[in-house]
């Protein structure tokens, strides 16, 4: 199995589960065991300052929460990109992929202000058993394509399905004008 860990998941119109409608999940791991994504379209209106207090004046715009996914809603990730300068290892920052990675929460925001160009906070995440993901790509539920280093941070979150859609050029493009309820059309 290769992994897929750094890549993307856009929901395909045929996915059915409201907990996945038109979202895009970022993978921050995958191997036999099984996978583990964050909702990057799922924007809360709770201030990330609210609730990490420090954490909030490196989170991008919006600087708010986001659901990360259905399991575990009351645990946070947090991801986070470095800044093309940094060369050396950053700790408490774990590499997912390039300069994208995941950030100890526990750790004082401080140590990491010159190294990181933003954050963004998910509470809760997405997780798939061994073997689990795979079938529901084989069913035709999910795309799966290269993450750009700011599809994790995009200012309009909302817009992130289409927009990813959109880039893959041909027939994918198309889908990015699927209606919500194809009843409608």
């Amino acid at each position: 199995m290769e992994s897929m860990t750094g890549q993307l998941l856009v929901a395909t119109p045929a996915l059915k589960d409201p907990n996945f409608d038109r979202t895009v999940v970022l993978l921050v791991a995958h191997e036999a065991g099984g996978a583990l994504g964050v909702v990057l379209n799922r924007a809360t209106e709770v201030p990330v300052a609210e609730v990490l207090g420090g954490w909030g004046e490196l989170a991008g715009e919006p600087p708010v929460l986001f659901e990360g996914g259905p399991v575990q809603p009351e645990s946070a990730i947090c991801l986070a990109r470095t800044r093309p300068e940094v060369k050396k290892r950053v700790a408490g920052f774990h590499q997912v992929a390039g300069a994208l990675g995941t950030v100890d929460l526990s750790i004082d925001p401080e140590r990491l202000r010159e190294s990181l160009i933003g954050i963004r906070v998910f509470a809760g995440y997405s997780g798939w058993s061994a073997g689990q993901l795979e079938s529901e790509i084989a069913a035709g539920s999910w795309f799966v394509f290269d993450a750009l280093p700011g599809d994790p941070f995009v200012n309009r979150p909302d817009d992130l399905w289409a927009m990813v859609l959109r880039r893959q050029g041909d027939i994918l493009a198309a889908v990015a004008h699927f209606p919500p309820d194809v009843s409608l059309n």
